[in-house]
This record gives C-alpha cells, structure tokens and sequence, in this order.
C-alpha cells in the first residue's frame, strides 16, 4: 500500500448487507412517521422538533434528514416514535 491511499474497506457478508438494507427501509419508515406525526402536532420549528424528540435541534435535525445510513440511527428513530407515542 502506497502512502497517501486508503486502506481498502473490508466487504459485507451477504447477511450484513441484507442487515443494512433492513435498517435503512425502518429508517425511512420511522422518519416518514415521525415527520407526518410532527406535521400533525404542528411542530416545524428545530428547536421545537428537539424538544418533542427529547435531544437538541441540530441532532433532531439531523438524525431526520441524514441520507447517510449510520450506525445507532434506527434505535434512535424508535426511541423518538416512542417519546411521541407511535407504534412501531
């Protein structure tokens, strides 16, 4: 390995992967309700938003806007469906 060039990223098993694809569709699904479940309330301002989830506004933000997958994100989402009183 030269200097300067990363270090290649180990691949997922097939079962990490389908891991992966499972969490992200319970993301998107979690978001999308807790988005509708704000919408309803009436909640739109960041500080609100993070109040009613029980973090700060930049990480509500984040933690429902974010594209990127990471890890923690689908046990965060549940617990904020929860602080709202969802089902999931």
């Amino acid at each position: 390995m030269s200097e300067g060039t990363p270090p290649a990223k180990p691949k997922l098993s097939a079962a990490e992967q389908r891991q992966r694809r499972d969490d992200r569709v319970t993301t998107i699904r979690l978001r999308m309700a807790i988005g509708h479940e704000l919408d309803e309330r009436g909640i739109t301002t960041p500080a609100a938003i993070g109040e009613a989830l029980g973090i700060e506004a930049k990480d509500a933000q984040g933690l429902l806007t974010r594209r990127q997958w990471r890890e923690g994100d689908v046990a965060a989402l549940q617990a904020a469906a929860a602080r709202l009183g969802l089902k999931v």
